[in-house]
Parts: C-alpha cells; sequence; structure tokens
C-alpha cells in the first residue's frame, strides 16, 4: 500500500481511534505531502538562502568599514589625531553601540513598520536589516582580529613602501581573517537562524509558509519540526563548508 492510499486509509478512522504512529503519519501526511505542500518548504527556503546572501554581503561590507575606521583611528600616533577621522569613528561607534545594544526583533520591526512603513518588498527590509545588525558583530570581530595582530607587519609593509589601504588589503587583513574566521563562522550561522524572525514583518520564509500551513491544518507541530530540520540542514552544511575552508588555510600555512 502506497503513502497515498495509507493517509485515505488511516484519516477515514476518527481520531480517538488511531494508534499513536497512525496519528503521527497522517498529521505529517498534512503537512508534508497532502496537496504538494513540500513545494511551499522550499519556496520558503528559497527567500532564507536569498536573504541570508544579501544580509551576510552586506553585513562583511559594513563590519569591514567600521573595523577599518576604528582600527585606523585606535592606531594614530598622539599628537597626530586626524579630526575627520574622528568623526568617522564616533559615527562607527555610536553605530555599533546601538545596534549590539537593542534587539534583533526591534530593529526588525523599526525597518519593517516605521522606515519602510510603505514598502511593499518586506522581505527585501528584513534582509537590509539583518545585514545592518549582523554589520556590526562583524566589525568587532575584525577589530579584535586586527588589533591583536602584532604591530609589526603594518610596519613591515609602510617600510616597503606601501600605504596604509595597501597594508591593510595585502598583508594585515589576510593575516587577521585566518584568526577570526571561526568567530565570523559562528556569527553567519547566528544571522541565517536570525532570519527565522522576518516573518514579524511579513517577509516570506520557511516559517512564514509553515504558518500558512498551519492555519489550514490546525496542527502547528509537524510544520514547525519541518522548519528546525530545515535550519539544522542549512547549520550543518554551513559547518561543514566553514571546517573545509579552516582546514585549508591550516594547509596553507605549513606550506
Amino acid at each position: 500500500m502506497g503513502i497515498d492510499q495509507l493517509y485515505e486509509a488511516w484519516s477515514a478512522i476518527p481520531a480517538g481511534d488511531l494508534t499513536f504512529w497512525q496519528d503521527a503519519y497522517v498529521k505529517f501526511y498534512n503537512a508534508w505531502f497532502y496537496q504538494d505542500r513540500w513545494m511551499t518548504y522550499f519556496k520558503g527556503l528559497g527567500t532564507t538562502i536569498q536573504v541570508t546572501v544579501i544580509a551576510l554581503i552586506l553585513g562583511v561590507v559594513l563590519g569591514l568599514l567600521v573595523a577599518t575606521v576604528c582600527t585606523a583611528h585606535d592606531q594614530q600616533r598622539r599628537g597626530h589625531r586626524n579630526p575627520l577621522l574622528g568623526l568617522a569613528n564616533l559615527i562607527c561607534r555610536i553605530y555599533v553601540t546601538v545596534i549590539r545594544g537593542t534587539p534583533m526583533m526591534v530593529q526588525l520591526m523599526i525597518m519593517g513598520y516605521v522606515v519602510f512603513a510603505s514598502s511593499r518588498e518586506k522581505t527585501m527590509v528584513a534582509a537590509l536589516a539583518l545585514g545592518i545588525n549582523s554589520g556590526a558583530y562583524v566589525a568587532e570581530i575584525i577589530r579584535g582580529g586586527l588589533m591583536n595582530l602584532d604591530p609589526g607587519q603594518m610596519e613591515a609593509g609602510r617600510s616597503l613602501g606601501l600605504g596604509y589601504v595597501d597594508t591593510m588589503r595585502f598583508i594585515v587583513i589576510p593575516q587577521a581573517f585566518k584568526a577570526i574566521l571561526p568567530a565570523l563562522g559562528n556569527e553567519f550561522i547566528v544571522l541565517l537562524k536570525d532570519t527565522s524572525l522576518i516573518s514579524v514583518v511579513a517577509g516570506k520564509e520557511i516559517v512564514y509558509f509553515a504558518q500558512a500551513i498551519i492555519t489550514k491544518t490546525y496542527e502547528p507541530m509537524y510544520p514547525y519540526l519541518i522548519t528546525a530540520a530545515m535550519y539544522l540542514v542549512l547549520v550543518l552544511i554551513f559547518s561543514w563548508l566553514q571546517g573545509k575552508l579552516e582546514r585549508r588555510l591550516r594547509q596553507s600555512d605549513r606550506r
């Protein structure tokens, strides 16, 4: 007997007369197979990956910019302070403090219902909010890596005739990247899981579609379990890729 025939046979039995496994099968079938509902989850999965990639790129760009400004300001010599760099550093510090000091959900609501209240592209608004949030954490991770690097690396680059930007680009940042990769990987995993919050501003990712299925089945357990399993698989894949990159970098160091 096929899965469809089993569902039809068991769904005709009153709920109170079903065994535990029969009841679980009927509910899971309703949440996944019935009317090809599995396609709905994968539609949300595509949006989740899209939002994660956009937020990831934005977070890295913002984080690198903020970390570079703050590091450049902190490494200035006494008596040679640049006032424009000081202003930029103040703005960056305020940004990091505000973003890290307020909840992600509140930031999403402000972006979705206040700043971009008239926008219909709520998913892209949510991606922007996630990217801005991630940028503050990435900035502190990168800044910590840059500040902990041997100052002699910067001096060596400058002695070779490289400017500050080129020294950071070709010498300092590549070395710092290896040290901060585990922390960056953890931040990106948190970012991936935070995409589950965008449904609060009508972002159409996995949780949004799972809730839509719940309104039809009146059974929340299996849609949420399926959602959790999909996020778990994404995190495992990302962790595997991160581990592979770390091993490759370690091998390049030995050479």
